[in-house]
């Protein structure tokens, strides 16, 4: 019998309390092959696409959340999601497989529900940063710019408050995401000051990998902005 990459999980909904099905990936179908400059997984041919499940969406109120999300609700914040997701809430599940299509649409359920839920500055990024993966996997580059925007933005706002601290995410990695994906938008100015503040933290050891991946970044910067000024 062969065995399937997928098992059922039930996830009980942060929002509504009720329990709902969710397809998860077993890790031994999950081959990463390589990783972009700015961490995008790129999985092995005919691999399990694992990023389109990282999303649970409640079949029940159509509440969306990750394992990043806290259980925290401040005052206010169910009713608002009661108003502007659940009343609206269509049912239809997600418990099967995805198309690039349907982790799309989690996402965004997601980062909606996330900025209702005002959930931190670094979840938000996160959710973000994947949206404009998919939407570079279907090469779509106006949709992938716009979701590569809005993560660099959350990313600083994490930066300034600090609400990384308490996650896997380290200030350096940060400095770094703001980085490449202001290189990735040609905000050079903002690229090269994160760059040079990841570079300078080798001195404080730790990270060296994102130090060269740093140093890689920032010699490509030099050669785009020669290449700018020649046009």
């Amino acid at each position: 019998m062969e065995i399937s990459p997928f098992y059922e999980k039930k996830i009980d909904c942060l929002h509504c309390k009720k329990s709902f099905p969710t397809l998860k990936v077993r890790s031994k179908f999950v081959k990463v092959e390589d990783t972009g400059t700015d961490f995008q997984p790129m999985y092995a041919e005919g691999n399990v696409q694992a990023m389109y499940y990282n999303v649970f969406v409640c079949e029940h109120c159509g509440f969306s959340f990750t394992e990043d999300f806290t259980k925290y609700f401040a005052p206010g914040v169910a009713e608002e999601i009661q108003k502007q997701i659940t009343n609206n809430w269509v049912h239809h599940d997600f418990k099967g497989e995805r198309t690039v299509f349907q982790a799309i649409q989690a996402y965004k359920l997601a980062l909606l529900c996330a900025n209702i839920k005002k959930e931190k500055f670094v979840a938000k990024a996160g959710l973000a940063l994947r949206l404009a993966w998919l939407y570079r996997s279907l090469k779509n580059d106006g949709q992938e710019m716009r979701f590569m925007q809005i993560a660099r933005d959350q990313y600083m706002e994490s930066f300034s408050t600090e609400d990384y601290a308490s996650t896997q995410m380290s200030g350096v990695r940060i400095m770094y995401m703001i980085a490449e994906l202001s290189r990735r938008l040609g905000d050079y100015e903002n690229s090269t000051r994160f760059f040079s503040r990841v570079i300078e933290n080798q001195r404080v050891g730790g990270e060296a990998k994102l130090v060269e991946m740093a140093k890689e970044q920032w010699q490509l910067i030099r050669q785009e902005r020669e290449t700018i000024t020649q046009d």
